[in-house]
């Protein structure tokens, strides 16, 4: 069966004659334009288009589908302005992709209050720290944090996260406690493998970058929340992001120092594929994830 995307994205190529152009009127990448084009014509078995460097027209094929695909799409859209205001239920599974320790301490917590709210959404959630190509491993929706760097994928800011430096009371007493970033001893540094501080101004981070970097902390791991447990049984310090943190240190057993090196917050992010072709379910989803944690997160409240 011919999804109606596909159809979508092949008039629009259609009429503007370019991948480029299409992509740029759809709001989505070039790689998801020519990987929607290279499925409907291999679902066809047709060649749509020829392609130079300079020019993209319709094959003979590519007229009859053109004739075809908006007869089809102008049905559908009639069907929906007759039908759509009974349709009430949003259905389909949902392929979500999102950090490790964010998803146990907070979106768990979510979930409960989305399934309520769509009960007929099924939930695909793949939990990982590592950074996944969302248009190629068939996610709907990922979530991330941190800085965004320059992406074909479009992305919204559901919430800020605090990035705070922080060490149990008892390694505080009994180190000292630093009034200035050099003051750190670099050996007690417990060190979140999958940080990057590239491209700061702020000195705490870049002193943690050196670190990091050239005088080798004793504790790295890939799970903040092994690293946080470290600092509380006080083997050191680490910079850590206050949904990890907010609940140890409402408790005490953390304590935030060089708060006047603190960074800039970062944030948590959904991004998706495009935003012209975005589905029920991942705009709900979306939404209520923004309006849940929101601009003023409740893990920031210590």
């Amino acid at each position: 069966m011919i999804k109606i995307e596909l159809l979508k994205v092949f008039l629009s190529v259609a009429d503007e004659g370019s991948f480029t152009k299409a992509a740029e009127k759809l709001e989505m990448s070039n790689q998801l334009v020519s990987k929607y084009i290279s499925q409907l014509e291999t679902h066809l078995n047709a060649r749509l288009f020829n392609r130079t460097t300079r020019k993209v027209s319709l094959t003979e094929a590519g007229e009859k589908c053109r004739q075809h695909a908006k007869q089809i799409l102008e049905n559908v859209d009639n069907l929906e302005a007759q039908f759509g205001e009974l349709q009430t239920t949003i259905t389909g599974t949902l392929n979500i992709s999102a950090p490790v320790s964010f998803s146990t301490l907070h979106l768990s917590k979510f979930i409960s209050v989305f399934r309520k709210k769509y009960p007929e959404i099924e939930l695909n959630i793949q939990l990982n720290d590592r950074k996944v190509d969302v248009i190629e491993e068939g996610f709907d929706v990922a979530l991330r944090i941190g800085q965004l760097q320059s992406s074909s994928l479009v992305a919204k800011k559901i919430a800020p996260v605090r990035l705070v430096l922080c060490a149990s009371p008892e390694y505080l007493i009994h180190n000292g406690t630093p009034s200035h970033p050099r003051e750190l001893n670099p050996k007690h540094f417990l060190h979140y493998s999958y940080s990057s501080y590239d491209k700061t101004d702020n000195l705490l981070l870049n002193t943690l970058k050196s670190i990091s970097q050239n005088k080798h902390p004793t504790i790295i791991s890939n799970n903040g929340e092994l690293l946080m447990a470290a600092a509380i049984a006080g083997e050191g310090y680490l910079v850590q992001p206050t949904f990890i943190a907010g609940h140890a240190l409402r408790k005490g057993d953390l304590q935030i120092f060089l708060e006047d090196y603190e960074p800039e917050p970062i944030a948590l992010y959904a991004v998706y594929p495009h935003r012209k072709l975005l589905s029920s379910k991942v705009r709900v989803f979306i939404d209520e994830l923004s309006e849940f944690f929101g601009e003023k997160p409740y893990w920031d409240e210590f």
